[in-house]
């Protein structure tokens, strides 16, 4: 915004601030700044209160204020001066305020944010509705902040704390002027019926979802949101690929994501529902929808909006440009808010939401086509933002929900046990080789070759964090991400290979992106991004007890390689295929518990958009 556009306050004006003192106020195309008043310098005690105000703030970004109120009528306190005896309290003085909402970055935790409100005063009232008009259209200008949400929470969060958690910042969002409808879910489950069955039309209402809870709930949104409407082919099944390896150890990569074709022998049918009996659809899990419950709700979707129907805004597209999910943390772990924001605060949290911060985040795709060695059913499919674990990852969750009246410390307990049995699984794992960490595609302009060069010939990890450039090069826009899937696709020609892992692992797990947590600060995987299109597939092999405990201890420490050892593998890669020799085959979803012998995974790259900066590293 110009300064002439903004009328003659954009000069300055003389007002108060509140514990300050007299200050002029100035408006400038970013932001606000303020300084003392020339007559306030010139007093006795100058030089006090010249120290005093240095302490304070002086200016404010438009990019920091999410709010701006006229708040009437009432004190304005003046600072502490000193005299000839010691102290004496400042005059308070009685005006017309408005006060500017904004905040700051906290001086001692790094990526926490501290709410600040600057009250000005004054006592002509058209001096300070003038000036709230003016800020007030200087934040309107700001791109991409949300005007509605949906709100979910989750009360038996964490410690069952999910509702006392939105009624703390539930004041930021109505201060910015956010409508958000509330809904407080009953029953396990609920938020993902409520979002599935939830009409195009209406989401295009919403500027985007928030969960209050932790990484489960988030997931059961998550899947509800996609279940329907995430329309993308299969990733290969293990068996389909099982007989495409014997015949040159390659998986043509224009046929890997392809279950259309009748080439390839047995591949699983969607909508081959004939051998499933009534049993086994009422015991699925409702996190689970089949592929032809979603065929079918997408096929009755296309023909209620008919040929003709011309309204494009009743149609929600997966990667939405506008729509965002985000998080109130409130969970056990909210391993996604803190690789995402890099601290689990709520209030910073719902900062980044009203301000409308945007990070593009990957999402794998989960395809179960078998629960345990006899099961006929079709396949199901999930999604993740986080993680897929099996072996100690999965038997952890399941023995956890044994004792969920211990809340968030029934997770040390069973991980504990878990432990303690060293349990390894027999089970066969194929993925995807990446050769490179970030190739370079023909599609890639000069500058991003030659970033991903610099990034190649620096041997140290390129942790993700706010502005990363791994993320912001390797993420295109939505519309040419509508049908695609990650940047390893056929190169130069050349089809992509296929390696394969097979013995006893005491683990499975494929992280989507760092997982950093409290008790991991590095996560799992130091170097994840959140959007590169890549999944980071860690094999544990079997090995004695206290190798496995060095491992998991590497974990907790800040700057380890926990990833160094002997019996891990790490792979990056953007599909991989399991089968488990094992009937009891138990993964862990984002903290949710999934049923599968036989699955397969493959990642898209920046399918959906959080509220979110990205943390500072």
């Amino acid at each position: 915004m110009q300064l002439d556009q903004v009328g003659p306050s954009a000069a300055g004006s003389n007002l108060i601030l509140d514990h300050v003192g007299q200050v002029v106020l100035t408006l400038n195309p970013s932001g606000l700044s303020w300084k003392l008043a020339k007559d306030m310098e010139n007093e006795e005690d100058s030089s006090y209160c010249l120290a005093f105000a240095s302490k304070t703030e002086t200016e404010i970004k438009f990019s920091d204020v999410y709010s701006v109120e006229f708040i009437n009528w009432g004190l304005i306190h003046e600072p502490i001066l000193p005299n000839a005896g010691g102290f004496f309290l400042g005059r308070d003085s009685e005006m017309y305020r408005f006060v500017v909402h904004g905040y700051q970055k906290s001086k001692i935790r790094r990526n926490l944010w501290v709410l600040t409100a600057y009250i000005f005063g004054h006592k002509d009232l058209k001096m300070c509705q003038t000036w709230v008009e003016q800020i007030n259209a200087c934040i309107n200008m700001e791109v991409g902040r949300p005007k509605s949400l949906l709100v979910f929470i989750h009360p038996l969060s964490g410690k069952g704390n999910g509702r006392r958690i939105w009624e703390t910042v539930a004041p930021i969002f109505s201060r910015a002027k956010v409508r958000t409808k509330v809904i407080v879910t009953q029953r396990a489950g609920h938020a993902f019926d409520l979002m599935k069955s939830t009409t195009d039309r209406e989401l295009n209402s919403y500027d985007g979802v928030i969960a209050v809870g932790g990484d489960g709930f988030f997931n059961e949104i998550l899947n509800g949101l996609l279940s329907s409407r995430h329309h993308a082919p299969y990733p290969p099944a293990p068996t389909e690929f099982m007989q495409s390896i014997g015949h040159g150890n390659h998986y043509p990569a224009q046929r890997r994501f392809n279950h259309s074709s009748s080439e390839g022998g047995s591949v699983h049918n969607p909508n081959d529902t004939a051998n499933e009996s009534p049993r086994q659809s009422e015991d699925r899990d409702p996190l689970l929808p089949s592929s032809e419950a979603i065929l079918s709700e997408s096929s009755n979707f296309r023909t209620e909006i008919g040929p003709c129907d011309t309204d494009q805004d009743s149609v929600f597209s997966i990667p939405h440009e506008r729509f965002r999910l985000g998080i109130i943390p409130a969970g056990s772990t909210d391993a996604i808010v803190i690789s995402t924001t890099g601290t689990r605060d709520p209030v910073t949290s719902a900062l980044h939401i009203v301000l409308g911060k945007r990070r593009c985040l990957d999402i794998a795709q989960v395809v179960r086509w078998k629960a345990t060695i006899s099961s006929t059913d079709a396949p199901t499919v999930r999604y993740a933002a986080s993680f897929a674990g099996y072996g100690f990852y999965g038997d952890v969750i399941t023995e956890s929900e044994k004792y969920r009246w211990m809340g968030p410390k029934r997770y040390d307990f069973a991980g504990t046990k878990v432990f303690m049995k060293h349990r390894s699984y027999e089970a066969d794992v194929s993925f995807l080789e990446v050769k490179s960490a970030y190739p370079i595609t023909k599609e890639d302009f000069p500058e991003i070759r030659t970033q991903r060069r610099r990034l190649l010939e620096n041997p140290k990890k390129v942790v993700c964090s706010v502005n990363c450039p791994v993320c912001e090069e390797t993420v295109r826009p939505a519309s040419v991400l509508l049908n695609g899937v990650t940047t390893v696709s056929q190169v130069d020609g050349e089809d992509l290979k296929w390696l394969r892992s097979k013995g006893c692992f005491l683990s499975v797990g494929a992280a989507i992106i760092s997982c950093r947590n409290e008790r991991a600060p590095d996560g799992l995987v130091a170097d994840a991004h959140l959007a590169d299109g890549l999944m980071h597939l860690i094999l544990i092999k079997d090995c004695p007890r206290t190798f496995y405990l060095w491992h998991l201890t590497q974990l907790t420490r800040k700057g380890s390689n926990p990833l160094n050892f002997e019996f891990v593998e790490h792979h990056k890669t953007t599909a991989f295929t399991f089968t488990s020799s094992s009937d009891e085959s138990a993964w862990n979803l984002d903290g949710e518990l999934l049923q599968a012998r036989q699955l397969s995974a493959q990642v898209f790259r920046g399918l959906i958009s959080l509220f979110a900066a990205g943390p500072e590293i």
